[in-house]
C-alpha cells in the first residue's frame, strides 16, 4: 500500500482549507446579494478601552437566533490628548479609547460561528501596519474585510495619511488585494503565502460630506470597486428614494457588485440633530414630526421603529436581500425591527 509523505498530506490539508474558504466566500456574497431569503447584518463598536467583551456578547445574544449573515466590528483610530504636566509642561499622550477590533472579530467567529467583518481603515495606519494587522486576521480565519479610509483626526482640519499610509480606501483595498497575489510590502519575500480576503466598502447615497459632487463621489466609489471591492455598505439613510436612485447611478456607472443598505432606527429626538451633523444626512420632515410628538423615551422609541420597520419592508420588496443596521449599542431596538420583517 501507498503511503503518502508528510509534504504530500500537508498539502492536501492545505487544500482542503483553501476549498472551505472558498465556500465560505462564495456563500457570503451569495447571502450579500444572490438569494431571495430576507437577511439582516449589522455593526458593533468595540467597548471602552476598561471594559469587558461581555458588552459586545450582551448586544449580540438577543439577535443570534435570527441568524444575521455577518457581524462587522468598527474600529476608531488613535485620539491625541494634551496634558498639563506638574512642571508645567504640555504633555502629548496619544491614546485609543475603543481597541480590540481584530481580538473581538476573533472571539465573535468562534464563539457564535457568523460571518465577521472587521473594518480596516487608513487613517493611524502605515502601510506595514496595515499589513500586519491583515495578517493576524488571516491567522484567525478571518477572510472578510469592510475597507474604509476612516474619519480624520479629531486635531485635523482635513484627513491626513501616516507617513507610508493611505491618502483613499481605493489604495487600501489594492494593498489587500495584493497579499491575495502574495504580494507583500517586503518584495524580497520569496514563496509568500496568498490570502484570500473579500473586501468590501462603503458607499454614500447623500455623498461623502468632502465630495464636491455626487458625481465626483460616484467615480471615487468606482474606483474602489476597479481595485477590487466586491461588496458595497451604504451610510445610514431615512430615505428609500434616496437609496434606489443611488442604486441606479451606481448601475448606470458599471458599478454591478451588491449594494448593501444600512439603516438606523432613531430612538432619541436629540438625534435628529446630532445624526446629521455627524455623519452629513438629511432626515425627512416626516419623520421629524412622527417623532417631535412625543416626549416619553418609549413612544419616540417606537416610533423610530416603525419607520425603519417601514423603511426595511420597502427595500426588501425592492429586491434587496440584506440591510445592515448600525445599532449603536441598542440590539433591543434592532430585535423589533428584524422580529416586525418576517425574520424568523
Amino acid at each position: 500500500m501507498q503511503t503518502l509523505s508528510f509534504g504530500k498530506v500537508c498539502f492536501f490539508i492545505k487544500c482542503l482549507i483553501n476549498a472551505f474558504f472558498r465556500i465560505t466566500m462564495d456563500s457570503f456574497l451569495e447571502k450579500l446579494g444572490r438569494t431571495s431569503q430576507r437577511q439582516f447584518s449589522f455593526e458593533l463598536l468595540p467597548p471602552p478601552k476598561g471594559k469587558d467583551i461581555e458588552l459586545i456578547y450582551n448586544a449580540i445574544d438577543p439577535l443570534v437566533e435570527y441568524k444575521p449573515s455577518f457581524i462587522s466590528v468598527t474600529y476608531h483610530r488613535e485620539e491625541i490628548a494634551y496634558k498639563v504636566r506638574k512642571d508645567g509642561f504640555i504633555e502629548k499622550k496619544t491614546i485609543h479609547k475603543r481597541p480590540g477590533t481584530v481580538a473581538i472579530s476573533a472571539a465573535i467567529k468562534y464563539k457564535y460561528n457568523i460571518t465577521v467583518v472587521p473594518h480596516m481603515i487608513c487613517g493611524g495606519f502605515s502601510r506595514e501596519e496595515t499589513e500586519n494587522a491583515l495578517i493576524d486576521l488571516h491567522f484567525l480565519g478571518i477572510r472578510n474585510i469592510l475597507a474604509l479610509r476612516g474619519d480624520p483626526a479629531k486635531f485635523e482640519t482635513r484627513f491626513e495619511p501616516e507617513a507610508d499610509g493611505h491618502h483613499f480606501a481605493s489604495e487600501l483595498v489594492d494593498q489587500i488585494l495584493k497579499l491575495n497575489k502574495g504580494i507583500y510590502n517586503d518584495d524580497e519575500l520569496l514563496n509568500s503565502t496568498t490570502t484570500d480576503f473579500t473586501v468590501g466598502v462603503a458607499g454614500y447615497p447623500e455623498k461623502h460630506f468632502e465630495a464636491p459632487n455626487a458625481e465626483y463621489d460616484l467615480q471615487n466609489l468606482k474606483r474602489k470597486i476597479d481595485a477590487g471591492a466586491k461588496f458595497i455598505i451604504t451610510q445610514m439613510f431615512f430615505n428609500n428614494q434616496v437609496f434606489y436612485n443611488f442604486v441606479e447611478k451606481c448601475r448606470k456607472a458599471g458599478i454591478n457588485v451588491p449594494i448593501i443598505p444600512g439603516i438606523k432606527p432613531i430612538t432619541a429626538l436629540g438625534q435628529l440633530y446630532t445624526l446629521p451633523s455627524s455623519f452629513f444626512i438629511d432626515i425627512p420632515q416626516e419623520l421629524v414630526s412622527n417623532l417631535s410628538k412625543y416626549s416619553q423615551k418609549l413612544d419616540i422609541e417606537k416610533a423610530g421603529i416603525e419607520w425603519a420597520v417601514k423603511q426595511a419592508e420597502d427595500l426588501y420588496n425592492f429586491g434587496c436581500s440584506n440591510i445592515h443596521y448600525f445599532t449603536m449599542g441598542t440590539s433591543r431596538i434592532i430585535k423589533s425591527i428584524i422580529e416586525a420583517t418576517g425574520i424568523k
